[in-house]
């Protein structure tokens, strides 16, 4: 069989229309694949989120749920003029467009402040290095109290009129005011003084005008 004929058989009608069923039936694949994909994952389609900030907790949940939407608590804070289960932020924002059982996580409004432990500062750091850790916190720091003691040390803190102690807890909107050492100590301290002693053979260290002398005898003259 010479080359001609092998190139007449391969291109004969046979072949040809059975190169061009494959080439359209990966072509009808390929579609079908991509409008299917769309059509399982409701591609262009989406659900707009409702703003749920202010709302709460109970009527946010059943908003969402009439959208075909979830909610979960993902965090909580603490803001004094608004009420609690108030939501205060969500995820995603409002606006977005997610598709039906999506899921929207919100920060609530806790019924009370957080509390926080008071940590290592009474009578271990200055005043700046207390001040930057109780702000760092959150908490609110009044005027100093100025007590006897050495300058800017941290002797004490007060809450309210009590004081309190490294570990204590706190709610985080209580002021807090801090006793640092003012420098000076009270001229009222007692001062102890102690009497001097004297040995009995010590004699009066005054100067004296009057010389001492000693008493000579005369020896006595003979042959008189």
């Amino acid at each position: 069989m010479n080359a001609k004929e092998i190139w007449g058989k391969i291109a004969s009608h046979y072949i040809l229309l059975n190169l061009l069923a494959m080439a359209v039936v990966i072509v009808m694949l390929c579609v079908g694949a991509k409008y299917g994909l769309d059509i399982y994952t409701h591609h262009g389609e989406g659900i707009a989120v409702p703003e749920l900030k202010g709302m709460t907790y109970l009527k946010a949940r059943l908003l969402l749920e009439e959208e075909g939407l979830n909610i979960v608590v993902s965090d909580s804070g603490y803001v004094k003029t608004l009420p609690a289960d108030c939501i205060l932020a969500q995820t995603p924002g409002n606006g977005t467009k997610v598709k039906s059982g999506h899921t929207i996580y919100v920060t609530v409004n806790s019924p009370s402040s957080p509390t926080f432990a008071i940590p290592d500062i009474v009578d271990n750091s200055s005043f700046r290095e207390a001040e930057a850790k109780l702000m760092a916190m959150g908490f609110k720091l009044t005027q100093p109290q100025q007590v006897v003691g050495e300058k800017d040390w941290v002797y004490g803190i007060i809450c309210r009129g009590r004081r309190v102690s490294n570990g204590d807890r706190i709610p985080i909107d209580y002021p807090l005011t801090l006793m640092i050492g003012k420098g000076t100590y009270d001229e009222s301290e007692d001062m102890e003084f102690v009497d001097p002693t004297y040995s009995p053979d010590m004699t009066d260290s005054q100067p004296t005008d009057v010389d001492e002398f000693e008493e000579v005898t005369a020896p006595p003259v003979s042959g008189m």
